[in-house]
């Protein structure tokens, strides 16, 4: 409840009997945040895809602040939230897996996730739609006061054509499919997410906090035919893709996504369908851009807008056939840069921060920008220096984590990666956008050349480059919590194993 109202009101009643007045308080913001599923920087104004249609996005980024260097904690949808919303990482947690919910582990049960800790101090907390991963909390965990006041809308990936449109390998994955689908976009369940947001917007408790999670552009990538229609396929640009662009990445570098439903490239090529999964995929990003406008627009129409904090964030990036595959689970900027934007009061209108910034940084931002205590033992920073110049120095770079031992490095302009049997890769992001060119792969079979015939660092350059961003790997890695199987990657006993099987050290990468 908005309570500035009854403060002027007895403030002016004493100040008319001759007595002081009340001090006055400035009511706490409200706040919006909007998750989106797989939302790489597909976005317009971050420049991922040159055809990219998100005006709703581009217009929040216009009235507040882009972090064009943002990225994901670990590139899976349950190791990500989990960060983002206990403010802890994935080698704290142990959570590396998409199972299992990190409240199952005594040590984690009573931790105040964000929304709790905005509970705790006077928020109304509401969610709709994937927040945390779709199977965390497990059903009886959605009473209301648990994690969140009010549970709305759950929904899911919803609706699908009787007949999956394309037949694709690994088990054909149900999910992983794309094509023009439903006629109607009322009928997808993105929409009834917007419209459960909508109607609590029409009549707000104030201070709120309201969770609006997207699943789109997740696979399956169904849209209605108008949004294909923005991406002609005569004229899609694909994304760029070099050939043997492997050769000079560590082997482990397979492993992170060894055996996933998501297809390969080379799968695309052969079956004609690389050009529709990309149409389909941008379809889907315009699509979920006009859920986003459809929630801004009435956060505006009721007047609600200067006084809520909007938060909007993608979990992590996804491939289209860069490095030779489609999906996340990498340590390549394609899947952890993610979208990040705060509008709202107190924040930097139409800037954009070039300062690396983590998405475990929301939490503490968050608190910040709202006014409420400290919360000591989260691992994130807050952004509010850089909200509020967004050329403020950075401490640190971001760091991305998949499966215990494998970390990346992610700074204004190098990505380091080291793999958990050693192995490394070194970018130069700023002459290298596409990550073609492992530096340190390169230095190290020409005898300590580096790149200096093209202008990039010395091999001693590339060795003070990799000892720099080398100190930043976290020191310790959680063991997986008990339970954790699906995606996960781990070495042990010098033996690699995905899913709990160990991989054969003579199986040709796929």
């Amino acid at each position: 409840m908005n309570n500035a109202p009854f403060i002027a009101a007895a403030a002016l009643s004493l100040a008319c009997c001759g007595m002081p007045a009340l001090p006055s308080e400035a009511p706490r913001p409200n706040v919006l945040l909007i998750a989106i599923d797989d939302l790489n920087d597909w976005v317009g104004s971050l420049g991922g895809h040159p055809q990219a249609k998100t005006p709703h996005i581009d217009r929040l980024a216009a009235r507040g602040t882009v972090f064009s260097n943002a990225h994901c904690q670990a590139p899976l949808c349950t190791p990500s939230r989990t960060s983002i919303l206990t403010g802890l990482r994935p080698s704290t947690t142990g959570v590396y897996a998409l199972e299992p919910w990190f409240r199952t582990a005594e040590r984690w049960r009573d931790l105040v996730a964000l929304p709790q800790y905005f509970a705790r101090h006077g928020y109304r907390t509401l969610t709709t739609g994937k927040v945390y991963h779709d199977a965390h909390p497990p059903p009886e965990g959605r009473a209301p006061g648990t994690e969140f006041s009010v549970w709305g809308y759950h929904g899911g990936f919803g609706p699908c054509p009787p007949k999956k449109f394309v037949e694709t390998p690994e088990g054909n994955h149900p999910l992983v499919d794309w094509g023009i689908f439903p006629e109607d976009d009322r009928e997808q369940d993105d929409w009834k997410v917007a419209d459960w947001a909508i109607e609590r917007l029409e009549s707000p408790e104030e201070p709120f906090f309201l969770c609006v999670g997207f699943r789109h552009p997740h696979v399956p990538c169904y849209a209605s035919k108008k949004w294909f229609d923005l991406y002609p396929a005569d004229s899609l640009e694909l994304p760029p893709v070099l050939e043997g662009d492997r050769d000079d990445t560590p082997r482990f570098s397979w492993y992170l996504h060894w055996r996933l439903p998501e297809p390969r490239l080379e799968w695309l090529r052969a079956n004609g369908q690389w050009r529709p999964l990309v149409r389909a995929y941008l379809a889907s990003v315009s699509f979920v851009d006009a859920m986003v406008g459809r929630v801004l627009e009435a956060l505006e129409r009721k007047g609600l807008a200067e006084r809520t904090i909007v938060v909007l964030w993608s979990d992590h990036g996804w491939h289209l056939g860069e490095k030779g595959i489609t999906g996340k689970t990498t340590l390549w900027e394609r899947s952890t840069r993610s979208p990040l934007v705060f509008a709202g009061p107190g924040i930097a209108r139409g800037a954009t921060c070039r300062r690396p910034a983590e998405l475990l940084d929301i939490y503490p931002t968050l608190v910040e920008l709202c006014g409420l205590p400290p919360k000591r033992d989260l691992e994130g920073l807050s952004l509010a220096p850089q909200l509020r110049d967004p050329e403020a120095p950075r401490e640190r770079p971001a760091i991305t984590t998949h499966g215990p031992g494998n970390h990346a490095v992610r700074s204004e302009r190098y990505r380091y990666i080291r793999y958990a049997d050693g192995s490394e890769e070194l970018y130069d992001l700023e002459r290298d956008p596409n990550e073609w060119t492992n530096l340190l792969a390169r230095s190290r079979r020409e005898g300590g050349k580096g790149s200096e015939g093209l202008g990039g660092p010395s091999d001693e350059e590339i060795e003070a480059i990799r000892k720099d961003l080398a100190r930043w790997i976290p020191e310790r890695d959680a063991a997986p919590l008990p339970g954790s199987r699906s995606r996960l990657i781990e070495l042990k006993g010098g033996v690699a194993y995905w899913e709990g099987a160990p991989i054969d050290p003579e199986e040709p990468p796929r």
